[in-house]
């Protein structure tokens, strides 16, 4: 299967994330793809299994609010913005056991404007954003959902 490359800025964000939060390091998870709209996470089963087999919801929803995360911190570092990023809120729903590998695919919520958020960064130092995250299975269906709104604070010099 061909996996798009990603960029040297998004593999430097995986490699932070992998250093820096030791969870996901035991969750093995990986960056799979970024488009600047766009970023998927993936996990293998077998370190996110629960005891029935399938995914273990734990491991869904850290891999969907690290793929949130990981969405916004992109886009900011691709804008030159030094920030901390925070989840503020969340909202998780699973609807189907996932009895394969783990991808879980961040993007910005429908209404979400960009050029907004980095002009609020700008005039305020912090500003939020809303993003969804989804788990599909293989056939498709989709197995879990997060809506999270995410603030960002500019560090201070």
């Amino acid at each position: 299967m061909n996996m798009p490359t990603i960029s040297p800025q998004a593999q430097q964000l995986e490699r932070f994330i992998l250093e820096g939060i030791p969870l996901a390091r035991s969750m093995q998870l990986e960056l799979l793809a970024h488009d600047g709209l766009s970023l998927t996470l993936g996990a293998p089963l077998a370190p996110n299994v629960n005891d029935k087999g399938c995914a273990f919801g734990g491991s869904l929803s850290s891999l969907m609010t690290l793929a949130g995360w990981s969405l916004i911190e992109l886009m900011l570092r691709e804008h030159g913005q030094d920030c901390d990023v925070f989840v503020a809120d969340s909202s998780v729903r699973y609807l189907a056991p996932v009895w394969e590998d783990l991808r879980a695919e961040a993007r910005l919520q429908a209404n979400a404007d960009p050029a907004t958020f980095l002009a609020t960064l700008n005039a305020r130092g912090k500003a939020r954003l809303q993003v969804e995250c989804l788990v599909r299975t293989a056939d498709g269906t989709i197995a879990a959902t997060l809506e999270a709104r995410y603030v960002s604070k500019r560090r201070s010099p």
